[in-house]
C-alpha cells in the first residue's frame, strides 16, 4: 500500500475574507496558482508514482503542474471534493450566525456531525472520500500526490487517529496552502506528517 501525500489547494479569491468554499468552484488568487507552480517544483524531485485532485478547479489547476513535472495526467477524482457547506458557501462564519444563528451554532459545537443548512455532515463527507483514498493508496507501489481541500483534509485525519470527528478543528486548527500531510491507510492508518511547508 502506497504513501499517500496530501496537499491542500493553493490560495483562492475567498480565502481572504474567510469564506467558505466547500463545494463551490472558486478561482485561484496570483497567489494561488504561483503556490501551485511551487508544489511543481517539489513534486519534480520526488519518487511519485501519480497525482489526483478533486475534481474541484482550485484543486485540479494546483495539481496539474505537479503532473505536468512527472509526466503524468492528474486523476480527477469527485469523492474527495471539499465538504458541501450548503446555505453557508460564500458565507463567512458571522455572516451565517446572522442568516440561521441556531444551525450556526450547532455547527460550531459539533461540526463533524451538524451540517449547515443544506449541506453535507463531516461524517457523510469523509465516509465518501475514505474508499476512494484506500483505492488509491492501494493502486499504487510508490507515493502518491493528492490534492485536496482543508475541512475535508482535517476530517480524514481524525479517521486516520481514531478521533471524534467533532475535534477536527482543535485538533487542526488550520491547513496551509500546498503544505504537505503524509499518512498510510490499511490495517493500521498513521499519520506521518502534518502541515509541513514546502521546502524554500
Amino acid at each position: 500500500m502506497s504513501t499517500v501525500i496530501l496537499a491542500r489547494h493553493g490560495e483562492t479569491l475567498w480565502h481572504a475574507e474567510n469564506r467558505y468554499a466547500g463545494s463551490t468552484d472558486v478561482g485561484l488568487t496570483y497567489q494561488g496558482r504561483a503556490q501551485s507552480f511551487a508544489l511543481g517544483r517539489w513534486a519534480a524531485g520526488q519518487p511519485l508514482s501519480a497525482v489526483y485532485s478533486s475534481d474541484l478547479s482550485r484543486a485540479v489547476i494546483t495539481a496539474t503542474p505537479s503532473a505536468d513535472a512527472l509526466g503524468l495526467t492528474v486523476r480527477i477524482d469527485p469523492r474527495i471534493r471539499e465538504v458541501d457547506f450548503g446555505q453557508g458557501e460564500g458565507l463567512t462564519s458571522a455572516e451565517m450566525r446572522e442568516a440561521f444563528p441556531e444551525a450556526a451554532k450547532n455547527f460550531q459545537r459539533r461540526p463533524g456531525h451538524c451540517p449547515l443548512p443544506g449541506g453535507e455532515s463531516g461524517v457523510a463527507a469523509v465516509d465518501r472520500a475514505w474508499p476512494a483514498l484506500e483505492q488509491i493508496a492501494d493502486g499504487h507501489d510508490g507515493p502518491v500526490l493528492v490534492v485536496m481541500h482543508s475541512t475535508l483534509m482535517r476530517l480524514v485525519l481524525c479517521r486516520v487517529l481514531d478521533m471524534n470527528l467533532d475535534r477536527y478543528r482543535s485538533a487542526f486548527p488550520s491547513v496551509l496552502n500546498v503544505a504537505l500531510t503524509t499518512i498510510t491507510l490499511g490495517a493500521a492508518p498513521a499519520l506521518h506528517g502534518y502541515n509541513v511547508p514546502l521546502p524554500d
